[in-house]
């Protein structure tokens, strides 16, 4: 099954997902951005869709039309999109629930969630990214399972209270993570120190928390409750005191679990 696509959205999602819908045989037929050279920075990725800057795709071939921009923008650009008949409306986002659709002018509804991270430029695997798929339609939740296999092997049907729970746990698992990479690149910074020293570290911490859990993986002076070196530690980030109380908090966390 191929679909004609609209793109609402030119951000990362819509960067990564448009060239790989395409690529999987479905057309793209507009990309929509408040500003038209966003639009075209998309619109370069594939064959010959047509970028909009309005909201009236009353005369669109889509058939499918996927939101992928800011969750807070969501309920706002659905309400204001205007769609042809039969039109089926989802958006891309992890945490926000599949109701905010159903003031929209949309025949169909559904969530389609690529977990992962996007980042312009950075390219992407999709054969093994995990897929989330909702509908209340089951007719429209098996079009959306088709479309997702379309891209990967990893389709799966989650509602929208358990989509919310997945979401918050990859912000620890990804952003979160990714925060603290933050912190310790500006610590070995700060100290004059090359950051490369660390690589080996952070990639044998995650390769070891995947194969023999997270809880089995952990090491440092919080799990062998060295209150010695945690204090020593908490002294040396007092140059940045909301620095020093992630650590606290972490640390005790990593105590107490």
């Amino acid at each position: 099954m191929k679909f004609n696509i609209a793109i609402i959205g030119a951000g990362n999602v819509a960067w990564h997902l448009a060239p790989a819908l395409e690529d999987a045989g479905h057309t793209i037929t507009e990309v929509y951005a408040r500003s038209l050279k966003s639009a075209e920075k998309v619109i370069e990725r594939v064959y010959e869709a047509i970028p909009k800057d309005d909201l009236d795709f009353s005369e669109s071939k889509a058939e499918l039309f996927i939101l992928t921009i800011r969750d807070s923008a969501i309920s706002e650009v659905s309400d204001e999109i205007i769609l042809p008949d039969g039109a089926i409306l989802i958006h891309t986002s992890g945490t926000v629930n599949l109701d905010v659709l159903n003031f929209s002018s949309a025949t169909y509804t559904g969530v389609f969630y690529p977990l992962q991270s996007f980042t312009i430029g950075k390219k992407v695997e999709w054969e093994e990214l995990p897929i989330l798929v909702e509908s209340d339609d089951e007719e429209i939740l098996q079009k959306l399972k088709k479309l997702a296999k379309s891209l990967t092997h990893q389709v799966f049907m989650v509602r929208s209270k358990d989509r919310k729970g997945l979401h918050v746990a990859a912000v620890f698992a990804s952003n979160f993570s990714n925060h603290m990479i933050r912190i310790a690149e500006e610590i070995m910074r700060r100290q004059g120190l090359d950051f490369e020293m660390l690589k080996p570290l952070i990639i044998e911490t995650i390769s070891k928390s995947l194969q023999i859990g997270a809880k089995n993986a952990q090491t440092g002076p919080a799990i062998r409750e060295d209150y010695e070196t945690l204090e020593e530690h908490h002294q040396y980030l007092n140059y940045n005191e909301q620095i020093a109380e992630i650590y606290r908090l972490i640390s005790q966390d990593i105590i107490d679990s």
